[in-house]
């Protein structure tokens, strides 16, 4: 593997676009192609991100020989297959969240990684920044003893016409597997476990789908976390984790934060500014390219049967809503 890694990105929408501009922050990374279900569409986000190959499909774009790894940023009913049809072909993967939209198609997805040798990741970003890669070390350490509560949200204000798609069931629309999954990701990124026992709730919208829901995690150690995601809701969108000898506040937006708050036992608290490179993407594209260099099929910091249970969690949360999917019905 050379030191320069080259990139091609299915799909042109408003994550492709974000991910395109933290590849720019991305040291070893080239942004090599764009696949789209138009010409007219990849030749627009090619011109404006200077992307020399354009593909008016994603089976010429996942076949280019020019492109290492994809991106996928479709939404989320695509990513089983849109992953699928890059792996087989022989690419890395980038696949952004949520892995799936069930756990029979992140079962599928990890088993098609696994029988092609490619790497797979889901793109949790927030796993990479440098406030969160602190938080893992500070715990480590046992800074905060056997941590007991995590409390975590992810909420805006929607527009029913402007962010219509987070709201469409056809499209695994909802607050849970738009944005849950970032408070869902922290817990199990803290805990480390899968939870003993799920409580939630939801409310719902005009489209069917959850709009606001709250979901408590009770570990097997007995540990919590209350978590919540809204799409018509605008929340803190912070972050607190605490144990036996004091917390760690990240504070907002908590997935992509620049500032943590440290209290333990009676110290005055302490404040850690770790601000964000590029526009945060970068992180997660440089993870991918050490992985790839080192020769690994997935990564030690999201690794696939952990994205794997996460959406298993989201599976168990929706059954206790009775809210399925029209992509899972048929």
């Amino acid at each position: 593997m050379t030191d320069s890694i080259r990139w091609g990105i299915l799909g042109t929408g408003t994550i492709a676009r974000k991910f395109a501009e933290g590849l720019r922050f991305a040291k070893g990374a080239e942004l090599r192609a764009v696949g789209s279900r138009s010409m007219e569409t990849a030749v627009q986000f090619a011109d404006q991100y200077q992307v020399p190959n354009r593909h008016a499909c994603y089976e010429s774009l996942a076949a280019d020989p020019e492109v290492d790894v994809v991106y996928i940023a479709t939404p989320h009913p695509m990513h089983k297959n849109n992953s699928m049809l890059c792996l087989n072909a022989g690419k890395a993967v980038l696949c952004e969240k949520p892995f799936t939209v069930n756990r029979e198609e992140a079962e599928a997805l990890a088993d098609c990684a696994r029988e092609t040798g490619c790497f797979l990741m889901e793109a949790m970003w927030t796993r990479f920044i440098p406030v969160i890669c602190e938080v893992r070390r500070l715990l480590r350490e046992g800074v905060l003893g056997q941590v007991r509560l995590i409390r975590g949200d992810f909420g805006f204000c929607g527009d029913y016409e402007e962010d219509k798609s987070a709201f469409l069931p056809e499209l695994a629309g909802g607050a849970l597997l738009d944005v849950g999954i970032y408070p869902l990701s922290l817990a199990s990124m803290v805990f480390g476990a899968y939870p003993a026992k799920v409580l939630s709730a939801a409310t719902f919208g005009k489209y069917g789908t959850d709009e606001l829901n709250a979901v408590t995690l009770v570990y097997p150690d007995g540990g919590l976390a209350l978590v919540s995601s809204a799409i018509r809701l605008e929340t803190p969108q912070d972050a607190v984790i605490t144990g036996d000898k004091g917390s760690i506040h990240i504070h907002a937006p908590f997935w992509c934060a620049e500032k943590i708050t440290v209290s333990v036992g009676g110290s005055a608290p302490e404040v850690i500014e770790m601000p964000l490179y590029g526009n945060g993407y970068n992180y997660e594209a440089e993870a991918v390219m050490e992985a790839m260099r080192e020769g690994r099929l997935e990564s030690p910091v999201m690794p696939l049967d952990e994205s794997i249970a996460l959406v298993a969690l989201m599976d168990e949360i929706r059954a206790q809503w009775k809210l399925r999917y029209p992509v899972e019905n048929t």
